[in-house]
């Protein structure tokens, strides 16, 4: 199998490509957001591209190590005819960047162009608030061997796009997903809105192909569709090639040249692309791959990791953020930037976990009581009565009283069922409040079995 991707991702900006009107097209009341320049009405004239938008094209394509074009770059008229299209073309740009890549997949090329509006055939309808905003594609060579491969790929893709600042993600994409097996021609299924849709569509259609092949049957060189709700594809058209769009190139755009100096400004103010980070943090810090990859999910998580390992062990502070700074951040259904977790607070809680001041069971309680809360840690740990690690005799003591209380528990011990030494931890734990340490609680449970 080979496949490659044209990812459509709508670019984040206030107003759209060629006109002021606002880009909040899912809040607003439909076809409210329009002028005559993003309905195409007889003679309106677009005004120069968004600048914001350009800007945010060339970052996304030096993020993914593209080449930025050192030539003119100018805006094509891609003619077809469909209901939301109201001029009957839809301008797209020359290819902005080219030549990179991205988890071993090469970038073909990426460009800017405008979005049509939404045709809703059950309502008989168009709205044309989305009609004008502005879109990167990025377009793969057809380097994916498999439906996994794509998957892993764009998944890492949403994560430069997002840390990017200049996109939209995931919510906002539309992939269309080239095909072919054993060197045939290649079906294109259209506008699929999620990675999951991708990877279903392309299991679905490489089943497919490989049955025509085994029956003897040529595989047509078409346009298909993905049924989200049957995850199936089926025909819509032959597959169009370039010349049937008509290109021309737009007369009512100017060409437009990206300066060295605007180029160099960008890439020194864009973030550090999340691949390269997650691989700078498992050879800087030592920390092991899986560790890194869960950080560097999101850039503000990435950038607190930074901040903490200033004064915590990279490797203590890798652990706790991954599992459970993410167990509870997932919990709440929140991102970090949302749960508002300070980097301040996690160096104060695994300080007190390093400095033994409370077990890490308090340190997970402690943890859930973070989100949204301006307290460190180090205060909830007060106010819950956490502190403090009761050595070694008062441990004993409450060993020798879960024994005693619980002799069904210490029979089964004995019998070699696993599940009682967890139960007399868990009485040891309950009876010195939590501030037994739980690895020293097993040893000196278990030695005191045995005597």
């Amino acid at each position: 199998m080979k496949c490659g991707l044209e990812i459509h991702v709508q670019l984040e900006t206030d107003s759209k490509l060629f006109c002021t009107c606002r880009t909040n097209y899912k809040e607003a009341k439909a076809n409210s957001n329009i002028c005559p320049v993003c309905l195409n009405q007889p003679g309106a004239k677009p005004y120069p591209p968004n600048k914001k938008a350009l800007d945010g094209a060339i970052k996304i394509a030096l993020m993914l190590g593209c080449v930025i074009s050192p030539e003119v770059t100018y805006f094509q008229r891609k003619h077809y005819d469909y209901p939301d299209l109201s001029s009957g073309y839809q301008r797209t740009s020359i290819p902005i960047g080219d030549q990179g890549e991205l988890n071993g997949v090469r970038i073909y090329d990426v460009h800017i162009e405008e979005d049509p509006g939404q045709y809703k055939p059950d309502l008989g309808i168009v709205d044309f608030n989305r009609s004008g905003i502005p879109l990167i594609e990025i377009v793969t060579e057809p380097d994916m061997k498999s439906p996994e491969e794509a998957r892993k790929f764009l998944r890492e893709l949403i994560r430069v796009l997002e840390y990017s600042g200049s996109a939209r993600g995931e919510g906002t994409m539309r992939a269309d997903v080239n095909i072919s097996i054993e060197g045939g021609k290649r079906a294109e299924i259209k506008n699929i809105n999620s990675i999951k849709g991708a990877y279903k569509a392309l299991q679905f259609e490489m089943i497919r192909q490989k049955n025509l092949l085994k029956r003897g049957i040529t595989i047509k060189q078409e346009t298909r569709a993905f049924l989200e709700s049957q995850m199936i594809t089926v025909p819509m058209r032959l597959k169009e090639e370039a010349e049937d769009y008509r290109y021309i190139p737009d007369p009512d755009l100017p060409p437009m040249l990206a300066e060295n100096d605007r180029i160099e400004k960008i890439r020194e103010e864009m973030p550090e692309p999340s691949h390269i980070k997650t691989d700078r943090f498992v050879r800087e810090y030592g920390i092991n791959k899986d560790h890194a990859k869960v950080i560097t999910s999101e850039l503000d998580l990435a950038d607190a990791f930074e901040e903490v390992v200033k004064s915590i062990d990279p490797k203590f502070a890798a652990l706790w953020m991954r599992d459970e700074l993410k167990r509870v951040i997932y919990y709440n259904k929140m991102s970090f930037k949302e749960s508002e977790i300070t980097p301040a607070q996690i160096v104060d809680l695994l300080k007190m976990l390093e400095d033994k001041k409370i077990t890490a069971k308090a340190g997970k309680r402690i943890m859930e009581k973070l989100p949204k809360n301006n307290e460190m840690p180090s205060q909830i740990a007060e106010e819950m009565g956490l502190t403090g690690v009761v050595d070694e005799d008062i441990v004993l003591k409450a060993i020798k009283q879960a024994i005693k209380e619980n002799p069904d528990a210490v029979s089964d011990y004995y019998e070699g069922k696993k599940n009682a030494m967890n139960f007399l931890i868990g009485q040891v734990m309950r009876l010195t409040r939590g501030k037994a340490d739980p690895g020293e609680t097993h040893k000196l449970l278990e030695s005191e079995l045995k005597t």
